[in-house]
């Protein structure tokens, strides 16, 4: 069973010895991965959808893999017992919807020593969330894949350090970039910059001279954006 690249990137984001919830597992592929390279103990497997879990079931029973990976439909975390797993994955979906799986689970997440997380939009918000929420983004990585572009967050542990934070010059830059894969100077950040700019300019030549309120306010947040990927670009040299 071979994982496309964006799970096999997830799949080394997760901890060795872990026993992993899954949410959204769709056909389960990568609980099947980790339970037989022998990274995971045991997963649970959670989706809201019959379909999806069906077939993740089948594909379990297709691996043998019963006794290592159970699945239960779930609207998010609530078929999960606090403290049952302590590695979350949510994957494949936008971040306002893995925000609110979040927040509507928040008095299990306690339990898990890591959140591995890739939101499919609004990924600056998302970060801006995890920080208000006291979570630390140890880790980060970004990919793209048939065209498109993922980011992969690994949070783990309470963050006390969120108002300071916020006071740093830099914070906004972090927020869009990704503080891990700033400071690493990530090749395919860069990339996913330089076409970012390339959407800007699209944008700022369609509206032209901004003749309404809401295309002077659509001008303004494209000329922010621009401003804040020229100076993530500086980084790079």
């Amino acid at each position: 069973m071979n994982l496309s690249l964006r799970l096999e990137t997830i799949a080394s984001m997760v901890t060795p010895g872990s026993i992993l919830a899954d949410v959204g597992c769709d056909h389960g592929y990568l609980p099947i991965a980790l339970v037989k390279q022998g990274t995971i103990k045991h997963a649970v497997a959670l989706d809201v959808r019959k379909g999806p879990l069906k077939r993740a079931e089948e594909h379990i029973r297709e691996q043998q893999l019963e006794a290592f990976i159970e699945t239960r439909l779930s609207d998010g975390l609530s078929a999960l017992y606090p403290g049952e797993c302590d590695s979350l994955v949510i994957a494949g979906m936008g971040g306002p919807l893995i925000e609110r799986i979040l927040r509507e689970g928040y008095e299990k997440l306690p339990g898990f020593r890591e959140l591995i997380l890739s939101p499919q939009s609004d990924i600056p918000h998302f970060r801006v969330w995890l920080y208000q929420h006291d979570f630390c983004i140890v880790d980060e990585k970004m990919l793209r894949e048939d065209g498109k572009f993922y980011t992969i967050i690994k949070a783990a542990g309470r963050n006390t350090q969120t108002a300071e934070m916020c006071d740093d010059p830099e914070y906004v830059l972090r927020v869009y970039c990704g503080p891990v894969l700033l400071r690493r100077k990530d090749p395919v950040l860069r990339d996913y910059l330089l076409f970012r700019k390339r959407v800007c300019s699209d944008i700022k030549n369609s509206i032209g001279i901004p003749e309404s309120e809401t295309a002077m306010r659509r001008s303004r947040e494209v000329d922010d954006e621009i401003k804040i990927i020229e100076k993530a670009l500086e980084y790079y040299g």
